[in-house]
């Protein structure tokens, strides 16, 4: 058991003195970036979803591309 307890100490005193933490300021653009990128893709996924009109309900091909089947 005591070198269950020394490996604990150990990794305790590895996070509180090796380990380099971000600044507060660092946490919040790294927030920030994080959150811009996700909004970034969920609008590229909605996009690519109402072109190729991609809708489970009914299962059928509604958007643009689905237009242009009508036509051709």
């Amino acid at each position: 058991m005591s070198s269950f307890t020394q490996y604990l100490q150990a990794s305790i005193q590895e996070l509180q003195t090796k380990v380099t933490w971000p600044s507060w300021r660092e946490l919040q653009e790294s927030a920030v970036l994080v959150f811009v990128a996700s909004l970034l893709i969920a609008f590229i996924v909605s996009a690519m979803d109402w072109v190729f009109g991609v809708n489970a309900a009914d299962a059928l091909w509604s958007g643009v591309v689905g237009l242009l089947y009508q036509i051709l």
